[in-house]
């Protein structure tokens, strides 16, 4: 399996995953032309994806879907309340409803549902030749219940959103503060780490932090906040990339 994150922040949102045979985007909330050029930019046509899969409709996350989709014809998968969502904006004729489990070629993908106030969103386990990503991004928090099957995998996809320092002494009005720190909010750097420190195990390789906001955030705090709470358990691991608005991550092969 291979990943790269194309665009991560308050901007837009989107990554590329692929196994060896099939190429796919989760979210899509840049503009097509920003899309094509970082595909391009990791060897990927943008012809060869074979569907884009939604975490949900925040535009944030599906900026660039209507283009794209009209000029590739790609699938999209999505929930019965997300088509809803996307039918209001545009109508979608390639599409694929998806509950707990489906496939795409040989990659197998899990749901986890998250907890985020748009009208219905997700995470996802990506699975393909005994290798593993899990992705979480726009969510409060994550339900206990998904423990056991976030734990131990190759690749962590997480949000990072805001330091709670910064969101709290920051410009945002008090209900949007109130807001993003919610239960149907955004992960915080001291929440991702928490849950990075419960979840990884001896299996895991990489870490991706993503979803920084460019108001409450900085790449060094989220960083440091991660690195603490490994430090605190006694976990020795290195790997963490921090993504970015305007840039692509290197292409991680697992």
């Amino acid at each position: 399996m291979k990943i790269s994150v194309l665009a991560s922040g308050s901007k837009g949102n989107s990554s590329y995953i692929e196994t060896k045979n099939t190429k796919i985007l989760v979210d899509i909330g840049m503009p097509t032309l920003y899309i094509e050029r970082k595909l391009k930019k990791i060897n990927v046509n943008p012809e060869e994806i074979k569907g884009i899969i939604l975490t949900h409709t925040h535009v944030d996350h599906i900026n660039g879907l209507k283009v794209f989709i009209k000029k590739y014809d790609t699938k999209v998968y999505l929930t019965e309340k997300m088509l809803e969502d996307i039918n209001n904006i545009f109508e979608l004729k390639n599409y694929e409803l998806i509950t707990n489990y489906f496939n795409i070629d040989d990659l197998e993908v899990e749901v986890i549902k998250t907890s985020h106030d748009a009208s219905d969103s997700n995470g996802y386990i990506f699975k393909s030749e005994n290798k593993s990503i899990s992705y979480i991004t726009d969510t409060g928090y994550i339900n206990r219940k998904y423990k056991e099957k976030l734990t131990n995998r190759d690749i962590y996809v997480i949000e990072s959103n805001h330091d709670i320092k910064m969101l709290m002494e920051g410009k945002y009005p008090y209900h949007l503060k109130q807001r993003i720190y919610g239960d149907n909010g955004h992960l915080s750097n001291e929440m991702a780490s928490k849950y990075l420190t419960e979840y990884i195990g001896t299996e895991t390789k990489e870490i991706i932090l993503i979803h920084l906001s460019h108001e409450n955030n900085t790449e060094e705090k989220a960083l440091e906040t991660l690195k603490e709470k490994l430090k605190e358990k006694n976990i020795d691991f290195n790997n963490i990339i921090i993504s970015s608005q305007n840039e692509n991550t290197e292409l991680i092969e697992i």
